[in-house]
């Protein structure tokens, strides 16, 4: 695997034909549907280890492994050696949070101070039950159903991992002072 990033290959607008049937993630929805080969999408955004791509009027996220789709290198799907420790379990989950982005938004959810907080329960069988509480910048936002989706399937990368639930509060409502500093700096706001 190549030490550069495959996504600073790209660039908002451009336009790139699919190289193969690809799964990807309808937004605002957050449902699986597959885009035929050959088709034609502009890069919308391209952060963490997806892309958001337009076609035919409607937004997709393209996850990192099914970068080849846009003649890129596709990342690997993050995964856990079998043995891992509760430490190293809890921060894959946060590590896959942070490659986790509004699809309008540059700023990864964890720092835009989306996550409120998350469990891991240990079942009686060693596998895990993950629960994130979240929110979102508005009640309104239709981006809910993708980041959610975008979540659960990173953090399913993981063996010992067996179900994500995503559960989206607006109490406490999200405002700008739970953003970090480094979302204030990337978006502008210092």
């Amino acid at each position: 695997m190549s030490d550069t990033d495959p996504l600073a290959a790209l660039s908002k607008g451009q336009v790139l034909p699919l190289q193969r049937d690809v799964e990807v993630i309808s937004i605002p929805f957050g449902k699986t549907v597959t885009l035929a080969e050959d088709s034609e999408v502009s890069v919308m955004q391209a952060k963490g280890n997806s892309v958001s791509v337009g076609h035919e009027g409607r937004l997709y996220l393209i996850e990192g492994s099914n970068l080849d789709a846009l003649g890129l290198e596709a990342l690997p799907r993050p995964t856990l050696p079998e043995d891992a420790t509760e430490e190293q379990i809890e921060r894959f989950v946060w590590d896959q949070l942070r490659t986790c982005f509004d699809p309008e938004i540059p700023v990864d959810i964890v720092e835009l101070g989306l996550v409120y907080g998350c469990r891991i329960e240990r079942l009686i069988t060693g596998e895990r039950i993950v629960t994130i509480r979240m929110t979102l910048t508005a009640p309104g936002c239709g981006m809910g159903d993708v980041i959610a989706a975008d979540a659960r399937h990173k953090i399913l990368g993981a063996p010992q991992i067996s179900q994500v639930h995503t559960e989206i509060v607006f109490d406490p409502p999200w405002s700008r002072e739970m953003m970090s500093d480094e979302a204030k700096l990337e978006l502008g706001m210092f």
